[in-house]
């Protein structure tokens, strides 16, 4: 039981003004750092480096300082129920279609690079819209905490897509960002824990950015990974339902 005499964070009293804070300063850093890149005529991933680096070191910090990893989900993986890891299975199908694209030409180098890179994003992403935004509106209830993280992380995405391809691609990866973000964000209300979304965003990141570019020939793919979420998010909605017994439950039973 919680002590009636502790105050209340800023985060608890003021849950929406604590997202919008969260999101416009990660929307500030990025264009900022775009800003910088084009001036600087950088590579196109510069943005997100010179703005995630800075971000992840001070996450970093805040949550080993206020003792918040592990009400952010970053837990062990043996945390998860067995009958948990089932809702998972979706997620590896979407990373053996998009796989089928293969591979373009690309260095050792290039390859270590986009390791980082992806890793890099997977981390900062997740804990920002699985972590600090969806635990912050969740005394809000579960379907507006769950709406309004997937909303703010396709929104975040839509910024990236904006950039001169046809109208059609715009709206399937608007679509696609929100799909996967209500996914996601069910899976950490679901099992409470962060790491298999952080190594999935890695792993789906990683496989586009080493993956043959050519999206027209992929609209069949396209069209079957969305069937994929939304099914999975009503799987996943309906599975909220019943309540799952956590594995420490099941070896003290």
């Amino acid at each position: 039981m919680s002590n009636p005499r502790t105050k209340a964070s800023f985060s608890q009293k003021r849950p929406i003004l604590t997202v919008v804070i969260i999101e416009v300063l990660l929307l500030l850093a990025v264009f900022a750092a775009g800003a910088y890149a084009t001036i600087k005529e950088l590579s196109y991933t510069s943005p997100v480096l010179i703005s995630f680096i800075p971000i992840t070191l001070v996450m970093i910090a805040y949550f080993t300082w206020k003792k918040k990893w592990n009400a952010l989900g970053f837990r062990k993986l043996s945390s998860i129920p067995a009958n948990g890891w089932v809702y998972y299975s979706p997620l590896l199908l979407i990373l053996i279609v998009i796989s089928f694209k293969g591979m373009h030409d690309i260095s050792a180098s290039e390859v270590l690079f986009f390791l980082f890179f992806t890793l890099l994003v997977g981390f900062v992403e997740e804990s920002i819209y699985r972590g600090l935004i969806l635990k912050t509106l969740l005394p809000k209830g579960i379907k507006t905490a769950v709406i309004t993280s997937s909303i703010l992380f396709a929104v975040t995405h839509v910024l990236n897509v904006l950039s001169g391809q046809d109208a059609f691609q715009t709206i399937l990866q608007i679509v696609y960002a929100l799909l996967i973000g209500t996914v996601l964000a069910l899976l950490m209300v679901k099992n409470k824990n962060i790491l298999p979304l952080i190594l999935f965003h890695f792993l789906h990141n990683f496989i586009q950015f080493v993956g043959n570019d050519n999206s027209d020939a992929f609209i069949g793919y396209d069209l079957f990974l969305l069937l994929v979420l939304a099914v999975h998010c009503v799987w996943l909605s309906l599975s909220l339902r019943r309540p799952v017994v956590s594995a420490s439950a099941n070896q003290a039973s």
